[in-house]
């Protein structure tokens, strides 16, 4: 399968080592991962460079990992007041010139950005045109703001419903556009805590077996104990079923793509077969690959 979010996993955490990404791919063959997407979490322009650099030198001789396709630099161009886990102090405004070089042979396959924020759009073009793939996330945009991020070039959502504004009757949002609009694929949190097995179950209903895509957004407890572990290099307290700031906010998961995928299987009445899509074809297309990966 291939996960699009992975922020580390057996006590790594890739944004405070990037460099480590090879042992982290050797990793997540045991949660059935045979390509993936490392993910910075609002990391600094010079940890991006560092990322960058890793991806570059390529795997280590011998190395029997999973295939590491470019990084997915979630933030920093994201919404203080939908932050989440990602420390305010890292966030920056919406800025082309830092994104320069930015594109899928120099390493960076997706952004998450919140469109809403002034120059993003300009960020959005900047991206496209090198081939990233623009992802919408930690955002308060509005039901209008999100669908001109989506006709800018806009077609993915980061974690649908969390660390965005709630989907409202009279003001749908990000989330509400997102389920709407056929050109956007919705990443989802399936870990039955992020996001109730019931809305997984309606959001699949909504968007059918095309786009929806099963993500882990495992931080570096995956395949560890309970305890105090890290993110981004954050204090986060996992109990073995949860990881969260010391505040209480949630700060990614500790199931790998293989539970979330058979959680997607149980909460939506899905066959393997189908609840697999989610992380197979659709993000293979997501990313203009062709599945099974050559």
């Amino acid at each position: 399968m291939i996960d699009l979010q992975v922020n580390g996993a057996g006590g790594i955490d890739l944004t405070s080592e990037p460099e480590r990404v090879w042992e982290v791919g050797s990793i997540l063959t045991r949660f059935g991962v045979s390509a993936f997407l490392p993910t910075l979490v609002s990391a600094s322009f010079d940890v991006i460079d560092r990322a960058r650099g890793a991806y570059l030198e390529g795997p280590p001789p011998g190395y029997d990992g999973a295939t590491v396709l470019g990084w997915h630099v979630e933030g920093p161009f994201i919404a203080p007041s939908r932050a989440g886990a990602h420390a305010p102090e890292s966030l920056r405004a919406p800025d082309v010139a830092a994104v320069g070089g930015w594109s899928p042979g120099s390493g960076v396959r997706i952004v998450t950005l919140a469109p809403e924020l002034p120059g993003a759009l300009a960020v959005v073009e900047a991206l496209l045109a090198t081939g990233v793939v623009v992802s919408a996330g930690h955002s308060a945009a509005t039901f209008d703001e999100a669908n001109r991020g989506f006709d800018a070039g806009i077609r993915m959502v980061t974690h649908l419903f969390n660390a965005m504004a709630p989907l409202d009757h009279r003001e749908p949002g990000l989330a509400g556009a997102a389920l709407l609009d056929d050109r956007v694929t919705v990443g989802l949190l399936i870990d039955g805590l992020h996001v109730a097995p019931g809305m997984v179950a309606l959001v699949r209903r909504i968007v059918g077996p095309d786009r929806l895509l099963a993500v882990s957004d495992a931080i570096e407890a995956l395949g560890m104990p309970p305890g105090r572990h890290k993110l981004a290099g954050r204090d986060v307290i996992v109990d073995g079923s949860s990881a969260r700031l010391e505040n209480g906010v949630l700060a990614g998961c500790v199931i790998g793509i293989d539970e979330a995928v058979a959680n997607l299987a149980s909460y939506a009445g899905l066959s393997p077969e189908d609840a697999r899509r989610a992380a197979t074809v659709v993000p293979a297309r997501l990313l203009g690959l062709e599945w099974p990966l050559a």
